[in-house]
């Protein structure tokens, strides 16, 4: 059975070589564990209670949720071929469903890294350098997504207020404040915007191509954040989004409540913003066994 199995999902359903050995040595896992447990079980009696502990014995045995659940998925597929050929009547994984799949804790800058960058010599004293560290300025003070950057125009800014209107996820629009710095950079910068390119600019967008007078695209946005981080953190990820973690991160260490948190990064449900609680969780532990006597 497990051999039709593969052949048809070699012939008939066109699956990677690297799909078909995967699904093969899952099969073959699970056969070796019924043979184990009770000689006389075979795909014809396999039930769910099997499969359960089938399961459970993976977890234990050192399995991450994400193998756990990638094994059932081929497990589900093989059963519905048996289904559809007529060699079982009922599904034993039709209503099981994997282990939950643990969510990478979202990396972050930590504000004396950040008070580094921001208040040090890193950038250039020419345009282009004002131009840089407000990219990163914005994004920390305010968390505003990368693509909600790319898209700020002028027209949203209100200097008076210190706010933006910025435009996230399926068009929906919200208010963001912003302080005192972040006003007089923005200020300063379109001040000498203006001035030096005169005539030049081609776009309404607060970020310019300083070489073609045009939006600034959203890939230099990236590549502006990241060779910048790098200079004061060993993160992998020097991402835009780190940036907008960071500044999550930051707003619940110095005791914002999380429905706020969750307003300023414009999400849908509260439950999206509590993986940074973990977050700052996780850094009370580190400063704990760092600091208490005892703790080592």
């Amino acid at each position: 059975m497990v051999n039709a199995f593969l052949a048809y999902l070699r012939s008939e359903v066109n699956r990677t070589p690297q799909t078909v050995t995967t699904y093969q040595t899952c099969l073959e896992e699970l056969e070796n564990y019924l043979h184990e447990q009770d000689e006389n079980l075979t795909w014809t009696n396999l039930d769910e209670d099997v499969v359960r502990d089938w399961m459970v014995d993976l977890m234990e045995r050192g399995n991450t949720a994400r193998t756990v659940c990638k094994k059932l998925s081929a497990l589900k597929s093989f059963y519905r071929y048996l289904l559809r050929s007529g060699v079982v009547a009922k599904d034993p994984t039709h209503l099981l469903q994997g282990p939950k799949k643990d969510k990478p804790l979202p990396q972050f800058v930590r504000e004396g890294e950040m008070d580094s960058l921001l208040d040090g010599e890193y950038f250039s004293e020419d345009l282009k350098g004002q131009r840089d560290r407000l990219v990163l300025l914005i994004l920390y003070s305010t968390g505003i997504r990368r693509s909600e950057l790319f898209g700020l125009n002028w027209a949203d800014v209100d200097l008076t207020e210190r706010q933006f209107k910025v435009t996230g996820k399926r068009q929906k629009q919200r208010v963001v404040p912003f302080g005192e710095e972040l006003r007089n950079a923005l200020s300063e910068y379109r001040q000498r915007l203006e001035k030096e390119m005169a005539g030049r600019i081609q776009t309404n967008a607060v970020l310019v191509n300083l070489k073609t007078g045009e939006r600034m695209k959203s890939g230099q946005i990236y590549q502006t954040v990241k060779r910048y981080l790098s200079m004061v953190t060993t993160l992998k990820k020097c991402s835009p989004h780190v940036l907008r973690h960071s500044f999550a991160t930051a707003m619940l260490n110095n005791r914002a409540d999380l429905q706020s948190v969750k307003e300023l990064l414009g999400h849908e449900s509260l439950s999206t913003t509590e993986i940074y609680t973990h977050t700052t969780f996780e850094e009370l532990k580190r400063m704990y066994n760092q600091a208490h006597p005892r703790a080592k």
